[in-house]
């Protein structure tokens, strides 16, 4: 492998997706380094998972900032330290960062910290805490503990099916464990379901327990509103448990397509202390640490932001925090490798982060007042392009990803209406 600056530590980033090269971009950035990124050894190529972050994803292909390698057993559970060790082995005389861009295998290395650790620096909290964070139904338990607003929900098991719901439809349905779920398949398979009456219900509670999920669901009120009423609220917390970085994002677009819902195609960042303060005193009083990840939308019906979930690592689009100016894993390596201590900083910087063209983006934009002001942070410079960066550009790299959004801009152009 080689290094542009020598460092004293690498990092290392599973999975290949535009996740990843967020992470790697941000190391780069601040110090000149390559990151490692790794994947499981290809078990079936094709175009799809070419295309939307599979082995290889577009996103890391032809890149100059970051080394890639495909490491067998990654993804098997029985192996996972074995072929992570395998990889320590390799650069024993650096100081190892393990970085993860999905639930998956965060949980994986959390339960697993007292042997990875030995080989790693983890930024990741303990067995313990995870137990009381995992599910969406531990997480709203938690929530109902600390007054943190969430959308009216009822559990449903396979032994104790919804009759009448206490609100209206239409409504959400979504899995409590979605690591588990992950690994489940059946043919009307979706990230979440968007429900109109009680036999559609029915019908996909029975659809997804025929196959091998077997934990909770969740079924939620829907909350009405487009996606600029999504937020999405980015953290990193110190060894010490207290809150170094936060940072929220408006959607301004998320992928509309059933299979990755939910995923953010461009964010602006947005400030709100009080939002913000409820989410500090929450994790620093449950002893949390490392990179956290909240997902909400407001309500406004009754004017508060309703959490739908928690991630134990950092969003899939929270390279838009080191775009404003607050290098996201500078904090990370300040606390874990060089022992300097961030005061709390809340990002007031406006900017806006997109993986679409700016051209794509503004066509489908539907918040006028929003739009408005896009315009104007573009026409200020302040929009930054989530794979086109200017110091990582060759000419298979540029077409690949002028590839990539059109592709973007035909897949939204499918959904869009779709999506009303």
């Amino acid at each position: 492998m080689t290094f542009i600056n020598e460092q004293p530590f690498l990092p290392i980033i599973i999975q290949s997706g535009q996740h990843a090269y967020g992470v790697a971009r941000s190391f780069y950035e601040a110090y000149r380094i390559k990151s490692l990124v790794i994947e499981p050894a290809v078990k079936d190529r094709n175009i799809r998972t070419l295309l939307l972050g599979g082995s290889q994803g577009v996103a890391t292909q032809n890149s100059s900032i970051l080394e890639f390698q495909y490491v067998e057993n990654l993804d098997e559970p029985a192996y996972f330290v074995q072929a992570l060790i395998g990889v320590a082995l390799q650069y024993q005389q650096k100081k190892l960062i393990l970085i993860v861009c999905d639930c998956y295998y965060a949980e994986l290395i959390i339960e697993n910290k007292v042997q990875l650790e030995k080989y790693f620096i983890l930024p990741y909290i303990d067995q313990t805490l995870l137990k009381r964070v995992q599910t969406k139904e531990k997480f709203y338990q938690l929530c109902d503990q600390y007054q943190l607003n969430y959308p009216q929900t009822i559990i449903v098991t396979k032994q104790h099916l919804p009759g009448k719901l206490p609100f209206q439809y239409p409504v959400i349905i979504k899995p409590s464990n979605p690591v588990a779920y992950t690994n489940c398949s059946f043919p009307e398979k979706k990230k979440i379901f968007f429900v109109q009456d009680a036999a559609e219900m029915q019908h996909i509670i029975q659809s997804i327990y025929r196959s091998s999920y077997q934990d909770a669901l969740i079924v939620q009120e829907f909350i009405p509103g487009d996606d600029s009423s999504i937020r999405v609220l980015d953290v990193f917390v110190g060894r010490d448990h207290k809150v170094k970085l936060m940072c929220i994002s408006n959607k301004l677009l998320e992928d509309p397509s059933p299979q990755n819902k939910g995923i953010s195609l461009a964010v602006m960042t947005d400030y709100d202390e009080q939002l913000m303060e409820s989410i500090r005193h929450f994790l620093e009083d449950i002893g949390y640490s490392g990179f956290a990840n909240f997902d909400m939308k407001y309500d406004a019906k009754v004017g508060v932001y309703k959490l739908f979930e928690m991630n134990l690592r950092a969003g899939a689009s929270s390279h838009y925090v080191t775009a404003s100016g607050y290098n996201l894993m500078q904090y990370m390596v300040d606390e874990y490798l060089l022992g300097i201590h961030h005061e709390r900083t809340y990002v007031q910087t406006k900017h806006i982060w997109s993986l679409l063209p700016p051209k794509t983006l503004l066509k489908y934009m539907r918040n006028e007042k929003l739009k408005i002001e896009a315009k104007r942070l573009m026409k200020e410079g302040r929009y930054t392009d989530a794979l086109l960066y200017k110091k990582d550009v060759n000419i298979k790299r540029w077409i690949k990803l002028k590839l990539y959004n059109r592709y973007l801009h035909v897949k939204y152009h499918k959904y869009f209406h779709e999506s009303d």
